[in-house]
């Protein structure tokens, strides 16, 4: 039978109430339908655009260069760039012959996608790491030895740190294939919402697919001068979310830890993000109700309850010490940009209940300020915790 109840009243989402910034250039789309499927609000801001180098002359020198000198070993490191190279070949009339060349030497691929364009070139890879890192590329090219053997190095937007450098410091002659190049997004502004929300704590992860997206990012928080700013915000209260440990490298530089999947794909990351996010969200038991707190929506049970901004600065500062009474004073100073009229805390606080829709999941103690209506079993838990005015209304002795 048709179950009219049950289809009007969907599972909420692991990401509901949660809202995640999405940085990439390539594939937003999809990880932001990913995103958006789990429940989450999605702010996008591409940190960068891709120039390809179809008419680069430092890509046809270098094509032409491994074309009359072919090289013992060719390192594949991403798909669109392999796909980019052949197709920029083809473009310029030496397609076959960059072909025939590389049909001939060992093709190395960095990990399965870059595999799927090689094969679908015609071509087969003689290895691929099972890490998916340069690092065990390199690993296995200085264990095999390099002195004098030619090794061309696709390049997937920027230099690799070290990875050129060791070759070369082993006797190989290194040819970089810059096959296309990261550039700063044209239009700025979109980025700019994005840095600010994420200085604002008005995201609750920010997720990063490449690592010339996050040095972006932090180059251009630098030349607004809220580079300390995005980093504390970071390092405390917004999860930042890499798709794998090259991309995790400008973050980890700057001194800030980094959420990543086992497996370096983006449906892994959201499912990280689906576990990692929930269990940062804050549950209490109030007024007989489960009431889970996220980023800009609350739980109330299993009813999912948006909250504006306003309201859900008060639902914070509340749950910093659950149970406690808190002042107006309080709570006026956690409103951003309310000044110091108290009845701004009124109604603020009047507009939360309504979007709680249960309106005694927060007290108000006459002459005091407010209180989350803690059930009793929990006031031991919660109770002793903070110095100040102790649930029931009681002074704590530090009060």
């Amino acid at each position: 039978m048709y179950d009219e109840q049950r289809d009007a009243t969907p599972a909420v989402g692991p990401l509901a109430g949660f809202t995640v910034g999405v940085t990439a250039a390539r594939r937003a789309d999809e990880l932001g339908a990913l995103l958006q499927r789990r429940g989450a609000a999605v702010q996008h801001a591409p940190a960068l655009r891709i120039v390809p180098l179809a008419d680069d002359g430092e890509l046809l020198a270098a094509t032409k260069e491994l074309i009359a000198q072919a090289p013992d070993v060719v390192v594949a490191t991403t798909a669109i760039g392999f796909r980019g190279w052949v197709e920029a070949a083809d473009g310029w009339g030496c397609g076959e012959e960059l072909l025939a060349c590389l049909r001939g030497v060992e093709l190395l691929a960095r990990g399965p996608k870059v595999k799927g364009a090689i094969r679908a070139a015609g071509l087969t890879e003689e290895w691929s790491p099972t890490s998916e890192s340069m690092a065990e590329v390199l690993d296995r090219l200085l264990a095999e030895g390099v002195d004098g053997r030619r090794i061309a190095l696709q390049l997937h937007g920027e230099p690799l740190p070290g990875f050129v450098e060791a070759l070369r410091a082993g006797g190989a002659d290194v040819v970089v294939v810059p096959v296309y190049r990261w550039m700063p997004p044209e239009d700025v502004a979109p980025l700019d919402r994005l840095l600010d929300a994420t200085v604002t704590r008005s995201l609750d992860a920010l997720t990063f697919t490449s690592a010339p997206a996050a040095a972006s990012l932090f180059s251009r928080a630098e030349e607004r001068g809220l580079l300390s700013g995005l980093l504390d915000a970071l390092a405390h209260d917004v999860l930042p979310a890499c798709v794998g440990p090259v991309t995790a490298l400008p973050l980890q530089a700057r001194g800030l830890d980094t959420a990543q999947p086992e497996r370096f794909r983006l449906g892994p990351l959201v499912q990280l993000l689906c576990l990692e996010l929930p269990s940062r969200a804050r549950t209490l038991p109030l007024a007989g109700r489960r009431v889970e707190i996220r980023g800009h929506a609350v739980l109330v049970d299993d009813d999912l309850r948006p909250v504006p901004p306003a309201g859900m600065s008060l639902l914070n500062t509340l749950a910093r010490r659950p149970g406690w009474v808190v002042s107006r004073a309080d709570l006026l100073r956690a409103l951003p940009g309310a000044g110091r009229d108290e009845h701004a805390v009124e109604t603020a606080m009047a507009r939360l209940r309504t979007a709680l829709g249960v309106p005694n999941l927060i007290q108000t103690v006459v002459k005091r300020g407010y209180r989350l209506a803690l059930d009793p079993a929990a006031d031991e838990k919660y109770g002793d915790t903070t110095p100040g005015t102790k649930p029931g209304g009681t002074k704590g002795a530090d009060a």
